[in-house]
């Protein structure tokens, strides 16, 4: 409680209670109920990172140079101490493996740390990566989801024989005492030069059961992708009187939440997006306004950015309203408001008003979270939350609308099997796994349960 008060309150934490770092790893399971543990040599790791640490830093007696759940996931209390470690630790080490990718646990500690750094970036418009790999056992980087595929780090310092057996080689392997020792301190040095260059704030914790996987929902195809389309103006071709701070040479400089976000909100979607192991595509209403097609199969989920100032240009307001009467329920639609902005509150509900009249369909469809998001999201942190649950509605209902092909030869198959950018791109696969249920409590309420394409009340229909 004294952790989330501090920063409730806006206080700082004290450094004594910040882990410097969170050790990441799956869990190992015994092979039997008096068999030795399995996670003993993991133990030894860290240990081993937290002894070089503290001899590579000035942290004072009794900090936590570091942080790793050894068996409190049973345990009372165990997804509030996960949340705060995420919240305050200042660099995430996960200890790479396949089964760590195939943990969903894992992939949760991932997304919560990382929209940290997506967080910061915002705000700042400088990169904030504070992820620092280890190769525990070697995973192909085939087998990398996109999160891990897309960090830059260069692995072949640590040691050759680091690169080729992992850290699990080198400590169980005979012989390879020195290797170990070398990629041990290695990493500890790469992990507080990080430290020492990003300096990440801590946030408030998420309640860590809620959060979704940034490794995306067990057995998801690695090439899915979704696109995000943002309608707004330019700094050229504003309503009168309205204020340019907010606005760049594009609509995808449109930077709703400024002054305290330096980031455009067309970017910051995309990598809240990517964390969820998407392969993301941005562009402007504007430029694609025209090529919608709603007699065509949709070939990805989309997320449709809305700036309510747009419907002051009236052929911007047509056009949207155009793009409202056609049937596509795979595409949601957030709407950034920053009630900071004065120009913005004196209009708020008229405004609100004439984009409700605009979009009836849109702003009306699907889960709570969709329409809550349509209805206007009030910051960045907001946005953070609520656009998982957008986006996976928008998956549910790609999937629900997506072509099916039957499998070649086979005229009788017990399912049709979808091909396509969620799906794959060579010869048929089984149909993906259902997406999990809504993340932070955005549950199906009654409203929903007469929608046919308006909502998802059908979304678990086979």
């Amino acid at each position: 409680m004294f952790l989330r008060s501090q920063l409730r309150d806006g206080g700082r934490v004290p450094a004594s209670v910040q882990p410097y770092f969170f050790l990441s790893y799956a869990h190992t399971p015994r092979f039997g109920a008096g068999g030795p543990d399995p996670d003993m040599w993991v133990e030894r790791l860290f240990r081993d990172l937290c002894s070089h640490v503290m001899a590579l830093t000035d942290l004072p007696a009794g900090a936590e140079a570091g942080f790793m759940d050894r068996e409190i996931r049973s345990g009372e209390g165990w997804s509030e101490r996960l949340g705060a470690a995420l919240a305050t630790c200042r660099v995430f080490v996960p200890l790479f493996s396949p089964r760590y990718f195939a943990s969903e646990m894992c992939g949760k500690e991932w997304y919560a740390f990382a929209q940290r750094a997506i967080h910061q970036g915002a705000l700042s418009n400088q990169p904030a990566e504070a992820i620092v790999p280890a190769l525990w056992v070697p995973v192909p980087p085939s087998q990398l989801p996109g999160p891990a595929e897309r960090l830059q780090f260069n692995h072949n310092t640590f040691g050759e024989r680091y690169v080729t057996d992992g850290l699990y080689g080198l400590i169980k392997l005979r012989g390879y005492a020195e290797q170990y020792e070398r990629a041990v301190y290695e990493l500890a040095k790469r992990i507080v030069r990080v430290a020492e260059t990003v300096r990440l704030e801590p946030v408030r914790p998420l309640d860590y059961r809620g959060v979704p996987s940034a490794f995306g929902p067990t057995g998801s195809s690695p090439a899915r992708t979704l696109h995000v389309t943002v309608a707004a103006a330019s700094r050229h071709d504003l309503p009168h009187g309205r204020s340019p701070e907010y606005y760049g040479d594009s609509a995808l400089e449109w930077n709703p939440y400024h002054p305290v976000a330096q980031r455009p909100i067309a970017y910051v979607a995309e990598d809240l997006v990517k964390n969820l192991n998407y392969q993301t595509s941005i562009g402007s209403f504007d430029d694609e306004a025209g090529h919608y097609d709603s007699k065509q199969p949709p070939t990805r989920p989309e997320i449709l950015i809305v700036d309510r100032w747009v419907v002051e240009d009236e052929h911007r307001r047509q056009r949207l309203a155009a793009f409202d009467q056609e049937s596509r329920p795979w595409v949601n639609v957030v709407v950034p408001w920053n009630r900071y902005d004065h120009q913005s509150r004196a209009k708020e509900i008229e405004l609100a008003r004439r984009l409700e009249e605009t979009l009836p369909v849109k702003m009306g469809q699907g889960r709570a979270a969709c329409r809550a998001a349509a209805n206007g999201v009030a910051n960045m942190e907001t946005l953070g939350q609520i656009l998982p649950q957008v986006v996976e509605a928008a998956a549910q209902q790609f999937l629900r609308h997506a072509q099916v092909y039957l499998p070649a030869g086979n005229t009788h198959t017990e399912r049709p099997r979808l091909l396509g950018p969620m799906g794959m791109s060579g010869p048929p696969a089984p149909r993906p796994a259902p997406f999990p249920p809504d993340t932070f409590g955005g549950h199906n309420d009654g409203n929903d349960s007469n929608d046919t394409d308006r909502g998802d009340a059908d979304d678990s229909e086979s």
